[in-house]
């Protein structure tokens, strides 16, 4: 679940056909605009995408690509539903102007005012936080949630929330930008602590139905009984295969909208020309939606490309050539999604698609130049030559640890030794047992977190999860001073470097400590 350009997919080739569906007329896009498309996704691998553009208060594009899951020859076409993950950060923020416009709430209102049991690890932050400070990541508690991990996943959103008075700030509170998906699922619950009504319910009745948005939803759930959805997919071992889609419900206001390109482009038309009206309805005010897409904490050196770039409410704000940019994107198990927009010029474009890539930033990169009239530059060969380095790059770190594993070593125990209940404060529950011979961990008492362990050497083991899409993390097991297992440790990947070459390497984990009961 997140927002920065992601750097993925190798090139092989998928099956050449692609649905023929537009409401543009060809001359106000690129040339074989078309097939650059599908050129690209045969570039990135990608099994099926979908790509929405809307220019001076219409919209002149909505095709899909490709097919909904490898082999099964169903066409994506504009209905077509993704999960969008993280573009879903600008939809929860939009939801709560809804509530600043009725005098519900107003946006540097302390959380605990709505959700009287909020708790922070440290007294000060519980009662400082307000809504501002979690929708612009400026708390500095860091990705507790989404992205690799979604922990607990059976559990009810305040539960979920409740566990973050365990947790220590990565960074000192309001000293910088902290992305963290955690802080917007506390954003998104403020709505039924208000309102009543659930997150999910409030984005349907107040967004999604009066924009006409009737493919979107907030549930894997609902997104299952479905007709005409994606699939998600994932490079393992130097493949594309399909991947099991994990739910998210739980964190959803950080990241649990599914929607089409048909759908998103009403997003868009909201947001631009009169923001805040779609079709001459007022959804939300002007003077909220210039406080959404206002820059309000610097994300400088995050992004090469924009160098000079700052944080909304839910959108990433940058300069482009002279011209605005708002943008977000979205990462989950298998989706990727881009969403661009250019106040200035009155156009949006946004691609979904169901792998990692980073295709979507070129479309839009490509399509600004379009309008722009520049051609400079080749976007998709671009980010694609970045790709294949970064994999180079990645895949050697990779070997090195792989390398240094040292052989030959024994464990300090019997395998019926490890086995237990082992608990953390803030991450719930570890249990490790025997099948079939081999140890097994199974996280949160939930069968998609279900691993088997790997002796990688001494005491260290390698967790080999039985969900594929969540690949291979590291762990340990620690004696007491009576010789037997008291603790174990699980060194959570929340980034990985590049995820194709696997869970780690990784520049951002997080190593959580659960105690033997």
């Amino acid at each position: 679940m997140n927002f920065m350009f992601l750097l993925y997919k190798r090139c092989i080739l998928f099956l050449p056909f692609f649905c023929f569906f537009s409401l543009s007329a060809q001359n106000s896009l690129p040339d074989n605009w078309d097939q650059w498309l599908e050129n690209g996704r045969i570039d990135w691998q990608i099994p099926g995408m979908a790509v929405g553009i809307v220019k001076d208060g219409k919209i002149i594009y909505a095709k899909g690509f490709g097919e909904t899951q490898l082999g099964n020859n169903e066409a994506v076409n504009e209905h077509t539903v993704f999960s969008i993950a993280s573009v879903s950060k600008n939809i929860t923020a939009a939801a709560l102007a809804i509530l600043v416009d009725r005098g519900q709430i107003n946006w540097d209102d302390k959380i605990i005012e709505h959700i009287p049991w909020f708790q922070m690890k440290d007294a000060y932050n519980t009662r400082e936080i307000t809504i501002r400070d979690a929708l612009i990541h400026r708390v500095g508690l860091g990705r507790v949630l989404g992205n690799r991990l979604q922990f607990m996943t059976q559990n009810s959103r305040d539960d979920v929330l409740r566990s973050v008075k365990f947790m220590d700030l990565e960074k000192e509170f309001r000293s910088g930008f902290v992305y963290s998906n955690v802080m917007y699922s506390f954003a998104g619950q403020v709505i039924p602590y208000t309102d009543g009504r659930s997150w999910d319910d409030f984005l349907v009745q107040e967004l999604f139905q009066p924009l006409g948005m009737y493919r979107s939803n907030t549930s894997i759930i609902d997104l299952e009984k479905m007709t005409n959805i994606a699939f998600p997919h994932q490079e393992i071992n130097g493949k594309i295969v399909p991947i099991d889609r994990r739910n998210w419900d739980n964190a959803g206001p950080a990241g649990g909208v599914n929607s089409s390109i048909h759908d998103l482009n009403h997003w868009m038309l909201m947001q631009l020309g009169n923001s805040g009206e779609f079709e001459s309805k007022t959804i939300i005010s002007t003077k909220q939606m210039n406080e959404i897409h206002r820059p309000q904490i610097s994300t400088a050196g995050q992004d090469p490309l924009a160098p000079q770039s700052a944080y909304g409410l839910g959108w990433q704000i940058f300069d482009y050539k002279g011209k605005r940019v708002w943008t977000h994107s979205g990462a989950t198990d298998g989706f990727n999604s881009f969403m661009y927009l250019f106040p200035e010029l009155e156009l949006g474009v946004v691609m979904a698609g169901n792998t990692f890539n980073s295709f979507g930033v070129a479309v839009a990169y490509h399509i600004m130049d379009h309008y722009l009239n520049e051609k400079d530059r080749d976007w998709n060969q671009f980010f694609l030559e970045r790709y294949k380095d970064l994999y180079s790059k990645v895949q050697k770190k990779r070997n090195e640890i792989d390398n240094s594993q040292i052989k030959n070593t024994n464990k300090s125990f019997r395998n019926s030794e490890y086995t237990g209940l082992f608990h953390s404060d803030a991450y719930g529950q570890a249990e490790i047992k025997i099948e079939n011979n081999q140890l097994v961990i199974r996280l949160w008492d939930d069968l998609q977190m279900e691993g088997v362990l790997e002796h990688w050497h001494y005491d260290t083991f390698r967790i080999i999860w039985k969900n594929r899409a969540l690949r291979e993390e590291f762990m340990q097991f620690y004696m007491d001073k009576s010789g037997k297992v008291s603790a174990l440790d699980i060194e959570f990947s929340l980034r990985p470097e590049l995820l194709q070459v696997g869970a780690y390497p990784s520049n951002y984990t997080r190593t959580v400590k659960f105690s033997k009961l």
